[in-house]
């Protein structure tokens, strides 16, 4: 019998890395700021850290490529936003990316 191997793509291996390391929230960009989907609090650009990002690119398809920020906040809440890069960016995601002051690599 042939053995099989399930591989994951390079994102979903990130973000299971960073779940494992903490970063279990999922965070959205708003009107309001970066809102948070376990406890729907709204962050402001200083009160976030972004500890690490990564970009993918499409391997068949240039408009693929994603963006993956591992973010903490001033209230020790981590978690990822995912976006676009390139024209199909969100804005809301790139607007609010621009101001943050904190970030690593």
């Amino acid at each position: 019998m042939k053995d099989e191997k399930m591989e994951m793509s390079p994102i979903v291996s990130v973000m299971s890395d960073l779940t494992q390391k903490g970063y279990t929230t999922q965070f959205k960009a708003t009107d309001k700021g970066l809102c948070s989907m376990t406890t729907q609090k709204n962050f402001k650009p200083n009160q976030i850290e972004i500890k690490h990002f990564y970009r993918f690119e499409g391997e068949s398809d240039p408009n693929d490529n994603s963006i993956l920020y591992a973010i903490e906040t001033k209230t020790g809440e981590k978690g990822t936003l995912l976006d676009s890069y390139g024209a199909y960016n969100d804005p809301l995601i790139s607007g609010f990316i621009k101001k943050v002051e904190n970030i690593q690599k």
